[in-house]
């Protein structure tokens, strides 16, 4: 029988047992709407109130009224991009981003661009880090919001988070960081962090999808994107998603309770299936920073000389090893990764990326095995390949070895 390995958790993550234990109830027999005065109500108010405490212990907020729920990451993207520049248009239109933004973000500040806004967007440097000088000389008189991630999506890159707010604190601007690919998997301290606002998705982290989460430090402005009624202190209107929150708040306990443990086990596997990748697969490419500290435990962005990596990833699916080729919101398009082109990556390596992500449900057993039929779809791609016989015939050079070909030394 086939092996089954799921290798794509940045994409999704299967819920945990007792999240989904914890959602039960509320679909059924505490089915009440938080809103209401009676019984059931009241029910389902203690619940979003317990499960937005466990949420605020994850991540270190002050307040329970500082934690918004909505649908999903993306709409706590939009909310805080879009609701943070409208609130403090009378301020200024100016915005500061990284290039290498996810697409909630940067789709967010496309959209306000055409609505009169501006956006200065920094380059990161090779390994997909952004320097928080840039971030200060980007800044203008004009400017009401600074964009930045906690960790990279594609390449899983940690940036400096505490010296990108410290620049823009010195200028009373907010900052806005994505943690969607981190929350769950590495501690965030808000507080200690200097963030204004913060966006993490409960999906990420072995909790239910349809629910994301906005951090906002109680002094943010702010402006509600979706209207009716006063649901979430008004910032964002229409009934909440009781069971997913409930699922929410217990996948983010069970994330802090096991944090330690967790980096430790997606370490060591991360580690071997580095390793095994580079002694099994001549002309691959790590893209980003090296593991350790520059890295989140749970990404490997990898790409592999002289075949495309759409190939490649249905050659391992067909081997039950499902992985990535892209941020699973614009995998569809087959297009280069921005964030590889913006940190400099030639074309053709882009076009051969594949994005491996951990989750603590993967076993070092499990890396074998991908290690093995990763090696074997790369030699069958390859032999399909005129790049490779052409690399191999000396007319074609590497693009991870510049000047190399695979013509033997004489």
């Amino acid at each position: 029988m086939m092996r089954q390995v799921f290798l794509d958790h940045q994409a999704s993550t299967p819920v945990l047992p007792e999240v989904f234990d914890a959602m039960r109830p509320f679909f059924s027999e505490a089915h009440g709407n938080p809103s209401s005065l009676h019984q059931y109500g009241l029910r389902a108010r203690d619940a979003l109130a317990k499960a937005r405490s466990q949420i605020a212990a994850l991540i270190n907020a002050e307040s329970l009224d500082e934690i918004i729920f909505t649908s999903t990451g993306t709409e706590a993207a939009n909310l805080a991009v879009k609701g943070t520049a409208y609130a403090n248009e009378r301020r200024g239109n100016h915005i500061v981003a990284a290039e290498i933004e996810h697409p909630a973000v940067l789709n967010s500040i496309e959209f306000l661009e055409r609505q009169g806004f501006s956006c200065t967007r920094v380059k990161p440097d090779h390994e997909g880090r952004i320097d928080p000088d840039a971030i200060r000389a980007a800044i203008t008189d004009q400017t009401v919001l600074v964009c930045t991630q906690h960790v990279n999506h594609d390449v899983g890159t940690i940036q400096p988070i505490r010296e990108i707010t410290q620049a823009a604190e010195d200028r009373g601007i907010p900052v806005f960081v994505d943690a969607v690919a981190s929350a769950g998997w590495m501690p965030i301290d808000v507080r200690a962090a200097g963030v204004n606002l913060l966006s993490l998705s409960p999906a990420r982290f072995c909790g239910p999808k349809g629910v994301g989460v906005l951090y906002r430090q109680r002094r943010a402005r702010l402006v509600n994107l979706i209207h009716g009624g006063v649901q979430e202190g008004g910032r964002r209107a229409g009934t909440e998603n009781v069971p997913a929150i409930v699922g929410a708040g217990v996948a983010a306990e069970s994330a802090a309770r096991e944090m330690s443990e967790s980096m430790l086990h997606t370490s060591a596997l991360q580690k071997r299936l580095w390793e095994g990748l580079q002694s099994t697969v001549p002309h691959i490419q790590l893209n980003g920073p090296g593991l350790g500290s520059k890295r989140i435990t749970t990404n490997l962005n990898v790409s592999t000389e002289f075949i495309e990596g759409e190939g490649l990833l249905l050659r391992l699916d067909m081997n039950g090893i499902a992985v990535a080729s892209g941020t699973s919101c614009v995998s569809k398009s087959l297009k280069a990764s921005h964030v590889l082109a913006a940190m400099g990556l030639d074309h053709s390596l882009a076009l051969a990326s594949i994005i491996l992500s951990l989750g603590k449900d993967n076993t070092i057993e499990e890396m074998n095995y991908a290690i093995e039929k990763f090696s074997a779809a790369v030699t069958q791609l390859r032999e399909m390949s005129p790049l490779w016989d052409e690399f191999k015939r000396g007319t074609v050079g590497s693009a991870i070895v510049p000047g190399r070909t695979g013509v033997p030394p004489v």
